[in-house]
This record gives C-alpha cells, sequence and structure tokens, in this order.
C-alpha cells in the first residue's frame, strides 16, 4: 500500500529561502549518498524516506553515481516516490546533480554540454520523474569553458527538466563565474552545496561571503564530517565504520589529535544538553548563509537524533570560542 504522510508533517519543522529566490528548504534536508544501494535494504531505504517526509524534510538530495554502485540511490529513490509519495510529488523537492564518472568514454564524466544534459536524461529515467527540482554541477570542470557547463544547465530548465539550478564544490572564483554566466542566460544560480563542518571550515574564507553578496541560497553536506562529529569513534573504530572500511577514510583518521578534540566538543555538546553530532549541526545552521544542512542516516532512530538539533540552535560566544579552539582534527 502507498504510504499515507502524517497529517502534523509540517507542525515542528522551519522552512527557510534559498537566498533570493522563491525556493522553501527545510532546515535539515535528507542525502541519500552513501547510504542507498545495494548496502542497504529496502525496508531501510522506504522507511528512512517516508519517516523523513512524515517530520517535514521535503527535500531529498541525489547524484547520478550516489549508490554503491553509482545510479543506485537514484534508481531506490524513484521506486520509492513512485509508489508510496506519489500523491505527494508537488510537496518534494528532488535535488540531483552531474559531474564525476558515469559511463566509459569522453563524455561520462566533467561537465560539457553533451555530459551533463545525457546524465540528466539518464537521471530521470532512473527516478522515474519528469523533472527534478534543483539540477547542479557537482563540481567544476577545468578543462571546460563554464559558460558551457552553465549553459547545459540553463538549457536542462528552459527544457522543463530542471526547475532549479545548482552548483556544488566550486570555490568563490569558480562561483563568481558561474553566476555571471547563467546571467548571461538570464538564468539565477539559486544555491551552492560546499562542504562545511566545524573540522572543515574552508568555506569561511570567502565562500560563504560570495554566496551571501549574490543571494545565493547554501546547503552543506558532510556537516557532520563523515561521521567524526559524533560519538562513532569515541570509543574505538567499529567494523562496520567508514574509517574500517578505508573508502572515505582511513583509521588514521581517528588520530589522539582527533579524539582529545571531538572528547572536549562532546563535553561541550553534553553541557548544551546535545549530542556531538547535534551541536555540529547547531553549529552549520548558525551562519545566515546557510539555508540547510544534508544529513544521510543508516536510521529513522538516527535521522530523529539529527532532527532533535533543531530543538536548540543558538550557540553564545562562550561556547564558540570552545569550539574554535577544537576545530581541527589532526
Amino acid at each position: 500500500m502507498p504510504h499515507t504522510a502524517a497529517p502534523d508533517r509540517y507542525a515542528s519543522m522551519t522552512y527557510v529561502r534559498s537566498g533570493r529566490s522563491g525556493l522553501l528548504l527545510p532546515r535539515i534536508s535528507l542525502g541519500l549518498w552513501n547510504n542507498f544501494g545495494t548496502t542497504r535494504g529496502w525496508e531501510t531505504q522506504r522507511a528512512l524516506v517516508t519517516h523523513a517526509f512524515d517530520r517535514g524534510i521535503t527535500h531529498f538530495d541525489l547524484a547520478n553515481n550516489y549508490g554503491p554502485p553509482p545510479g543506485a540511490a537514484e534508481t531506490a529513490f524513484g521506486q520509492i516516490i513512485g509508489s508510496d509519495l506519489k500523491a505527494y510529488r508537488d510537496e518534494i523537492i528532488v535535488s540531483t546533480k552531474a559531474g564525476y564518472q558515469m559511463w566509459d568514454g569522453p563524455y561520462g564524466d566533467w561537465g560539457s554540454r553533451k555530459s551533463m544534459l545525457a546524465s540528466l536524461d539518464q537521471s530521470l529515467q532512473r527516478t522515474g520523474l519528469d523533472y527534478v527540482d534543483v539540477f547542479y554541477s557537482h563540481r567544476p570542470d577545468p578543462e571546460t569553458p563554464i559558460e558551457e557547463t552553465m549553459g547545459a544547465l540553463a538549457t536542462a530548465v528552459r527544457q522543463g527538466k530542471a526547475l532549479y539550478v545548482g552548483v556544488s564544490n566550486y570555490d568563490a572564483d569558480q562561483m563568481r563565474a558561474a553566476v555571471a554566466a547563467l546571467r548571461a542566460e538570464n538564468i539565477p544560480l539559486t544555491i551552492h552545496q560546499p562542504r562545511y563542518n566545524i573540522f572543515d571550515r574552508k568555506p569561511e574564507h570567502r565562500l560563504l561571503d560570495t554566496i551571501a553578496e549574490f543571494g545565493v541560497g547554501c546547503i552543506v553536506f558532510s556537516p557532520l564530517a563523515g561521521g567524526l562529529l559524533t560519538d562513532r569513534y569515541l570509543q574505538g573504530v567499529p567494523a562496520d565504520s567508514r574509517a574500517a572500511e578505508g573508502r572515505w577514510m582511513t583509521t588514521s583518521d581517528i588520530s589522539e589529535v582527533y579524539l582529545a578534540n571531538a572528547r572536549a566538543l562532546t563535553d561541550l555538546a553534553q553541557a548544551r544538553g546535545q549530542t556531538l553530532s547535534q551541536l555540529a549541526l547547531a553549529w552549520v545552521l548558525r551562519r545566515p548563509e546557510v539555508t540547510s544542512a544534508l544529513v544521510g542516516a543508516s536510521s529513522t532512530a538516527q535521522l530523529d537524533q539529527n532532527l532533535a538539533a533543531l530543538e536548540s540552535l543558538e550557540i553564545t560566544a562562550a561556547e564558540l570560542a570552545v569550539i574554535d579552539d577544537h576545530s581541527h582534527r589532526a
């Protein structure tokens, strides 16, 4: 049977405008990177998406290469939205991206017009959707003119295959060039998706200022630093963790310096009545430039714990000073 959404799903979530656009996003969005695909059971994936929607999460973030294997996340999400959430499509924001390797040959990677638009067509086929709400350039292409990549995003909007466009992993200068190229197409840049967390503060050096200057929204990925800003590694390296797997991080990341800082941050979080992950989410959301934070989750209980961060977002100057003292991991 299709899922029946909770009638009070909008009661506790806050929605913030993405920059100067009309697009409202929930303060916490669900990212499907590394959590959907063959490594997760179907019922777990289905429960995460439907529960997220019941909790007011209207935005689901994908990319062509999310899985594993690449494409699997879009396929799984497409099955869920095509059955359980079909009646609620107009209440849901779906984003996807192109820019990383997806198929063999010279057109399956990077940001050419051929690659971007072919990838979007494949994403629509996998998800079973007529359009996505946001289509991103996943990373800047050093060989392709920015006008070509942004022109492909503009074409997607004109074709009705995307409503808004965004960029991810662009630095301040690259974003500035993207804005100019899109303005020439009479298409606004709606959102930027950078990596930002207590242990990775690079966006504070010019990027967040540039985002504010152009009135662009900002949705941050890896706000929990891939699990380093949780209690996951405080007592060792679990066998099923990312550090043990060695794909996105290794056991060397769990250094004594990291542990000392993570424990100090945990003490601060507990004094606030929060977990470390809740403090980390409150910290990124404190910035006025940040529209939403992307979280992944392996269970509905973990998702609920992350959502509880929204109950206490205020951080004092003294608390920020403590965080500054411990905002490095190695």
